[in-house]
């Protein structure tokens, strides 16, 4: 595998409709999760790549598999559990600026991932071992499994990429900062948002939070920046890069998965470090341009069109 992740994959229910929840006459199922949804982008872009967890054996976990597996994602460590379900959560889009989650996912099936679960020689073939900060905080066990995944990872020479992904409804703040700076300090790669920096380093300034990040530990740290692009930094390399434009945001939930999906694409392929931020800016902003968290990603024949020079036309003809 290029890629491999660990994490939990749920059921999103989104209304049919803008506005408040209280309102909305249906329900729209999708498969939603942090680490599926970069998952199914490296997948469409050409990379190989596989993930860990587990489902309820009923139907919404039979509804998560199918779909994942369907984009290429190989399944071969996914656990399916008859005792516990596959977890929800409600998404509310009140406008494009606004999106509210309440999460449904106590006692689930992924909450129940111990460090005996993982594999190691699977693990070991990987390129990189990509990690999202939401794991960690379902279940003890669960953190657990995502540290001993980091030793197995150091120990056969897999790069390790982190997204810190603070999701404060799950777990107090206090152990969510010791948590995430201890993942980030045994990480290579670290995807960082200007909000996670301010929870954890108390600074909104883009440099400050790759500079801290290097401190602790990372190679590379990758700020993710929204409307103004992303900024890098690498050794004595540095740089920001421009946002792509989106005309119409729809759902912005997932661009930060999209973008990681993006920059390991771009790594992955051998592409300098702004090249590969570049690619992520732009994977992340095509991603908020249609509805659900992963169904907006590009594939490699998009990315091909946007990169050729030759194709300046807005319709395919």
């Amino acid at each position: 595998m290029d890629v491999i992740a660990i994490g939990e994959t749920m059921i999103s229910l989104t209304p049919d409709q803008r506005g408040l929840m209280r309102n909305a006459a249906s329900f729209i199922p999708r498969v939603a999760g942090a680490e599926t949804n970069t998952l199914i982008g490296l997948s469409r872009l050409g990379h190989r790549t596989g993930w860990v967890s587990r489902l309820g054996d009923d139907e919404l976990g039979a509804k998560i598999l199918k779909e994942v597996r369907g984009e290429g994602v190989d399944t071969s460590f996914v656990e399916l559990d008859d005792k516990n379900s596959t977890g929800t959560f409600f998404k509310e889009i009140v406008n494009e600026s606004d999106a509210r989650v309440y999460y449904y996912r106590k006692d689930s099936a992924a909450s129940h991932m111990k460090p005996a679960f993982l594999n190691e020689s699977y693990i070991a073939k990987a390129s990189y071992l990509y990690l999202s900060g939401v794991t960690p905080a379902i279940s003890s066990s669960c953190r657990e499994t995502v540290f001993h995944a980091i030793d197995i990872a150091k120990k056969n020479g897999v790069k390790v990429v982190f997204d810190p992904n603070v999701r404060r409804k799950l777990w107090s703040e206090e152990e969510a900062k010791e948590t995430l700076t201890e993942l980030l300090r045994q990480s290579d790669i670290v995807l960082p948002g200007l909000s996670e920096g301010e929870f954890l380093f108390g600074s909104r300034q883009e440099k400050e939070i790759g500079q801290a990040c290097i401190d602790l530990g990372a190679k590379l740290a990758v700020v993710k920046l929204g409307e103004k692009g992303a900024y890098y930094t690498h050794k004595q390399e540095e740089g920001h890069v421009p946002a792509h434009p989106v005309s119409d945001v729809v759902d912005p939930i997932g661009a930060g998965d999209a973008f990681a999906a993006g920059l390991l694409s771009g790594l992955l392929d051998g592409i300098s470090i702004k090249g590969a931020a570049e690619r992520a800016c732009w994977t992340g902003a095509v991603a908020t341009m249609i509805t659900g968290d992963y169904e907006g990603v590009p594939d490699r024949k998009q990315l091909n069109q946007q990169t050729s020079q030759g194709n300046k036309e807005d319709v395919s003809r």
